[in-house]
């Protein structure tokens, strides 16, 4: 299914750290360093029901000997997380993509400010605690719909700023742009969430004209079509194959229909891995990874669901 290095990767142990989250702790069986990662990053787990979800580490950078990812039990879980919280368990080996990262952190911006809704908090646990380590000016505001669902909570640290905002104690949603006046421009700020919390905090800093904002999605934005109404041709430049892709097919199942193996796991353009160079044609991106000046350079798409705008594209594959 995918051409990225693949790890066989032991469950070495699971937490409960919220109600409806777990945390799982993946070792190599042999004992043997795991490849290295930055705050931010996320790994693929190919389970055994065949389907590949991304998890974000949550774990610190300097810990080469273990992945820690956590995972919610989601209401609208498609098999993923269902199979992790009900099947798996301690002592299985399962293939596991290397980390790969879509949501680096600046680890020189004179303050961060780290935005964590629900389950969102794996990855900035993990930038909150390596920014701690390198001496750098952070605060965090967590915000869960309630304390019980707040994982890592009692893990926060005291030597730097913590909010919390628990919808059941405050019987609202968390005024973000209230939560963030004041924040000055050179600041980098960073949220990853639901997307209705996404949208709030991207509404939140443009008002307050705050131009350093990154975010992390683990859904697109609103349904995406992958299909286009009109085809359009496909060349593969280091495979010489020429495809036709159809009007209603993708251009993923199109590569993997004509034999080309890519790196692919959400379909849904949130997850980074079928990020493919473009050599030639003008990609029509439907993705939520790329920031609008790596849209308009045109020098990568996520095949799973972007497309062309003309008659052709040339891909380095």
């Amino acid at each position: 299914m995918s051409n990225n290095q693949q790890l066989l990767l032991r469950v070495q142990s699971m937490r409960f750290e919220a109600q409806g989250i777990v945390s799982v702790e993946l070792v190599s069986p042999t004992g043997e360093d795991l490849p290295a990662f930055a705050a931010g990053a996320h790994i693929d787990l190919h389970l055994p029901n065949g389907i590949v979800r991304s998890y974000s580490l949550c774990n610190s950078p300097q810990e080469r000997q273990r992945y820690v990812i956590g995972v919610l039990n989601d209401r609208n879980s498609r098999g993923g997380s269902r199979y992790v919280h009900e099947q798996l368990r301690v002592g299985a080996t399962i293939p596991v993509g290397a980390p790969r990262n879509n949501f680096p952190l600046d680890e020189t911006a004179p303050h961060t400010v780290l935005v964590a809704g629900g389950i969102g908090i794996t990855p900035i646990y993990g930038m909150l605690n390596e920014l701690r380590r390198l001496g750098r000016s952070v605060e965090l505001l967590y915000c869960a719909r309630s304390r019980q669902e707040a994982a890592f909570v009692a893990d926060l640290p005291l030597d730097v700023v913590v909010r919390t905002h628990f919808d059941a104690d405050a019987g609202c949603a968390p005024d973000l742009r209230a939560s963030l006046a004041g924040v000055q421009a050179s600041t980098h700020l960073y949220c990853c969430g639901p997307t209705p919390m996404l949208a709030a905090f991207e509404d939140a800093c443009a008002a307050l004209r705050l131009p350093n904002v990154h975010i992390e999605r683990f859904a697109p934005a609103e349904p995406v079509v992958a299909m286009q109404g009109s085809e359009y041709e496909c060349q593969l430049a280091r495979s010489q194959k020429l495809l036709l892709v159809p009007a209603g097919k993708s251009l993923l199942d199109a590569l993997l229909d004509a034999g080309v193996d890519v790196d692919h796991s959400c379909r849904e353009g949130v997850c980074g891995s079928c990020e493919t160079a473009v050599l030639d044609g003008v990609p029509d991106h439907r993705d939520g990874v790329l920031t609008k000046a790596e849209r308009e350079s045109g020098a990568t798409m996520m095949v799973c669901v972007s497309g062309c705008k003309g008659r052709r594209l040339v891909l380095d594959l």
